[in-house]
């Protein structure tokens, strides 16, 4: 059987008392870094054998670990932290398991996307999760589409050296929104930097992060899914002078002409 195991994001004391007593039974544990997972392993007593399972060889590790089961094994797959398969390996695994008939579970536990939901306040009734945005800028647009009108509330995974270039992706293609980045969650130096997206970052970032913004209003005008250079050239090309189209763009935006007018002369 294998055994999807959820662990602490930061907090060590943040695994549950069934990952404990899972990881204690399995025979094999499978993990993305080995020296990563055996500083829990050795906080709470657990020696097991590790196989290293991660994103560059997960096609044939999943084969493997399919193998280990079954001759009679239990594995327990583990990602360096969080739930397995949210933004990390294993589906790889899973399908394989459902294609073989193999019997599986989840040990839930910590998220780091949901413990930011709940950090930010925005609301909770619905919300989407995208995961990292794409590295390059075709496919990060054409992904874009698929949530720059989403209502619901936005959460995004983002590495320490990439968060002002998300954000300021993101305020491209949304506007002028809210957002939460939720900092070191359970961990000591935990923070919240509320701001609106456009507007200047303060402060040094440094640790882990994930963003957090407020989704499209439902009666928002359709142009504020545009980027501001498309907004303003809607209005342009429909006549306007340039501070006329600055201005509608703004309105629009519920944003000062100043910002627009930045945004605008920074595409210069």
């Amino acid at each position: 059987m294998l055994y999807l195991v959820a662990t602490p994001i930061g907090n060590l004391n943040d695994i549950t008392l069934r990952a404990l007593e899972t990881l204690k039974n399995v025979d094999v544990i499978a993990c993305e870094d080995t020296l990563h997972s055996l500083k829990l392993l050795n906080r709470f007593e657990i020696k097991k054998p590790l196989i290293s399972y991660h994103k560059f060889n997960e096609k044939k590790c999943a084969e493997k670990i399919i193998s280990l089961i079954e001759n009679g094994k239990r594995v327990a797959l583990i990602s360096d932290a969080g739930m397995p398969l949210i933004s990390d390996p294993g589906n790889i695994l899973v399908n394989l398991c459902i294609e073989k008939n193999i019997k599986y579970t989840v040990i839930p536990g910590a998220s780091a996307s949901l413990s930011a939901l709940v950090l930010s306040g925005f609301c909770s009734a619905s919300f989407s999760f995208f995961g990292f945005l794409e590295k390059e800028n075709k496919q990060r647009k054409l992904q874009a589409e698929k949530f720059k009108n989403i209502c619901s509330t936005l959460i995004f995974y983002t590495p320490p050296h990439g968060v002002k270039a998300d954000l300021a992706f993101l305020s491209e293609v949304l506007g002028s929104r809210k957002f939460c980045l939720v900092k070191e969650i359970t961990k000591t130096f935990e923070s919240c930097i509320f701001g609106v997206l456009g507007e200047e970052l303060q402060g040094e970032i440094r640790g882990e992060y994930v963003i957090v913004v407020e989704g499209a209003k439902k009666n928002q005008n359709p142009l504020c899914g545009l980027s501001v250079e498309e907004h303003f050239k809607h209005y342009s090309n429909s006549g306007m002078t340039k501070m006329d189209a600055i201005k509608a763009v703004a309105k629009d935006r519920n944003a000062a002409k100043s910002k627009i007018y930045s945004e605008l002369n920074d595409k210069d």
